[in-house]
């Protein structure tokens, strides 16, 4: 391409196109020239060089980003949501992100967990329906702002045909060790709670172990909280404690959990994490260390943040 004249042309039919935003009618009239000339002209702009067009994909859109983070956590999958403009609306997003990935995967005959968070709970009122399956509920709900009905939950699941549920009545947190004991003992929780022995998917929430990461956090007693943080709590999921590395860290708190425990979710063939926040990623990195969790679903700023912490060993790395 010598001529300096057709490269002109090149140059201010790819303007008029690319920077200006004319169609190609507008062009041809303006150049007086046909469209089809306008047409051929910018596709020999963009063989040549002229036009170089690169796409730059939003974070939260970069598959590849993604990709890169599952492969270097050792999860199986990650999905990074655009954060929200607040907590609530950036949880509202992940709920519904969280509903479509819950859905993709549950078939016929599937024995699926269901854990509670308000994010959780928001998931399940935006699903739809699901094929014939087993629902376990593997903890109590427990009642904050932001939440519903704790019976919800279980319900939405009891209403889709097809669909066998095995609730837990019972709070999350109970006020002591002997009424947690004496409510697994009840036949229908103690059913659910072995029945999360043989699950084929489980669906849960990492929390950060503070007072805005974790909704268990602010309903324990001060002592329980010590002996949490001195034991290397970093984050929590359905009541149970672990630290970095994604070791159970157990307290007395555990006696007062009605619910699944961390053993059973590691048993688990598949295990759906979802977590938010630039405080939630050393959770969330713990349960795939600790093989608790090996599909995360995170927003921005986790996964900012999770980026950052894998630059630096977790804590107890020898």
């Amino acid at each position: 391409m010598t001529d300096p004249d057709h490269l002109r042309l090149l140059v201010e039919v790819s303007t008029d196109y690319y920077l200006d935003g004319r169609s190609k009618v507008e062009i041809s009239k303006h150049r007086g020239i046909s469209r089809f000339q306008v047409a051929r002209l910018l596709t020999e702009a963009r063989e040549s060089g002229v036009v170089q067009i690169e796409i730059a994909a939003p974070a939260h859109l970069d598959a590849g980003r993604a990709r890169l983070l599952a492969e270097r956590l050792g999860a199986h999958e990650v999905v990074i949501v655009p954060g929200g403009a607040d907590r609530d609306s950036t949880r509202d997003l992940l709920a519904r992100e969280l509903a479509r990935i819950v859905a993709a995967r549950v078939r016929a005959g599937t024995t699926v967990g269901v854990s509670w968070s308000r994010t959780i709970e928001a998931a399940v009122r935006t699903l739809g329906t699901l094929p014939p399956c087993d629902v376990v509920q593997l903890v109590g709900a427990l009642p904050v702002h932001g939440s519903g009905n704790s019976l919800e939950l279980i319900q939405r699941f009891t209403s889709m045909e097809g669909v066998r549920t095995w609730p837990v009545w019972s709070p999350l947190l109970v006020g002591d060790p002997a009424t947690a004991a004496g409510m697994r003992h009840q036949p229908e929780i103690a059913a659910a709670l072995d029945r999360a022995d043989r699950l084929d998917l489980a669906v849960v929430s990492i929390g950060a172990w503070n007072s805005t990461g974790s909704t268990v956090h602010p309903q324990v007693t001060d002592a329980e909280r010590r002996a949490a943080t001195e034991n290397g709590a970093v984050a929590e999921c359905s009541g149970r404690l672990f630290d970095s590395r994604g070791r159970a860290v157990v307290t007395p708190l555990d006696a007062r959990v009605v619910g699944v425990t961390l053993d059973q979710l590691v048993r688990t063939p598949e295990v759906i994490a979802i977590g938010y926040g630039t405080e939630a990623a050393a959770g969330l990195r713990g349960a795939v260390l600790g093989g608790i969790a090996s599909v995360l679903v995170m927003d921005d700023a986790a996964a900012v943040e999770l980026e950052r912490l894998l630059a630096d060993p977790p804590a107890g790395t020898p």
